[in-house]
């Protein structure tokens, strides 16, 4: 599982992002990790700050961190987005909206949850990501006509 995301100024770490949020020279906005038997995941980052981007007049992206997973084989990959509950920015953002099933788009925001966080360190949000069935996780592809291909479920 590889995830990617901006900084909490809304900036990447890629040539192409030219917004002048400050980048955080202590943080790659990468991670990488190989699930648990059981499909569980665990990633310790911050939260990425909304950024314009210039799909339309004074268009933002919602907080969100990107989600690249692998099957037993390189051709099986699927990539999805995971967002945080209450953004402001959901029905603005093209993407999210592209998601016409309330229910859809509800399995891409993760929970808080108070269990996981850590006492003065940090907050701790659930999600999980089903790759197969009626509930799977929208990905990438679907806004392309195809579906990720796999049966392992994942999540924490």
């Amino acid at each position: 599982m590889e995830i990617w995301q901006a900084n909490s100024s809304g900036r990447y770490i890629h040539k192409r992002d030219q917004h002048p949020a400050p980048i955080d020279p202590n943080f790659t906005g990468i991670g990488r990790c190989i699930t648990g038997p059981d499909g569980s995941y665990r990633f310790t980052t911050i939260k990425p700050g909304a950024y314009p981007w210039k799909n339309h007049l004074n268009a933002w992206r919602p907080a969100h961190i990107h989600f690249s997973l692998f099957g037993t084989e390189f051709t099986q990959r699927i990539i999805t987005q995971m967002y945080f509950p209450g953004d402001q920015l959901f029905p603005l953002d093209p993407i999210y909206q592209t998601i016409v099933d309330q229910d859809a788009r509800d399995r891409l925001v993760a929970t808080y949850d108070h269990s996981i966080t850590e006492p003065e360190w940090a907050l701790g949000y659930n999600w999980d990501i089903v790759l197969t069935g009626p509930k799977r996780t929208w990905t990438e592809n679907e806004a392309f006509g195809t579906a990720g291909d796999s049966s392992e479920e994942a999540g924490e």
